[in-house]
């Protein structure tokens, strides 16, 4: 997986790219926990639930169902003054959804581990992307204070970080020209 401050960085970008003119205070709180809540399954270690179990790492809370039920949830609690069905909980909904769903889209991309669940609960197939320049990185803290945790911080950087500071910019241009 990317590191936990590098599924943050996304969800920043994302909302400094493409959040509404003057965005609620609770928007990219909400960012940041949607990009990186399907990480909550790495509390199933503590209690016996093996890496490829269902609800193992990478399993059923890296799924695009997942991030529809999250994206969902989200709006429904936090933004109740967006009439369902509107354009503007359409959009909500469709943007907490691209961040959670990105949560396992980056993971597919790293070199390490057993693949993602993308398609769970219908197929609990796990996958990777053909190309996979991401060094996944080690769970827990001690792994990332070691020369690993530094290939790491250099890949994401390389091809999180970098291309998210770019979209910001890009975006923000485009907004500036119109």
């Amino acid at each position: 997986m990317p590191s936990a401050i590098s599924h943050a960085v996304v969800a920043l970008a994302a909302g400094a790219s493409f959040a509404p003119q003057n965005p609620p205070g609770k928007l990219f709180t909400l960012s940041v926990i949607c990009s990186v809540m399907p990480d909550v399954d790495v509390l199933g270690f503590a209690f016996g639930i093996p890496y490829g179990h269902f609800f193992g790492h990478r399993g059923f809370f890296h799924s695009l169902s997942f991030a529809f039920l999250m994206s969902l949830l989200v709006v429904t609690l936090f933004f109740r003054e967006a009439t369902p069905f509107s354009s503007g909980w359409w959009y909500y909904l469709l943007y907490f959804f691209s961040l959670s769903a990105s949560h396992g889209l980056l993971d597919a991309l790293t070199d390490g581990g057993l693949g993602v669940a993308l398609l769970s609960p219908f197929n609990n197939t796990r996958y990777f992307f053909p190309w996979r320049p991401l060094v996944v990185s080690p769970i827990g803290l001690e792994g990332f204070f070691s020369r690993w945790g530094l290939l790491v911080i250099k890949s994401e950087l390389l091809w999180i970080w970098i291309p998210s500071g770019l979209m910001i910019l890009f975006v923000r241009g485009i907004r500036w020209l119109l």
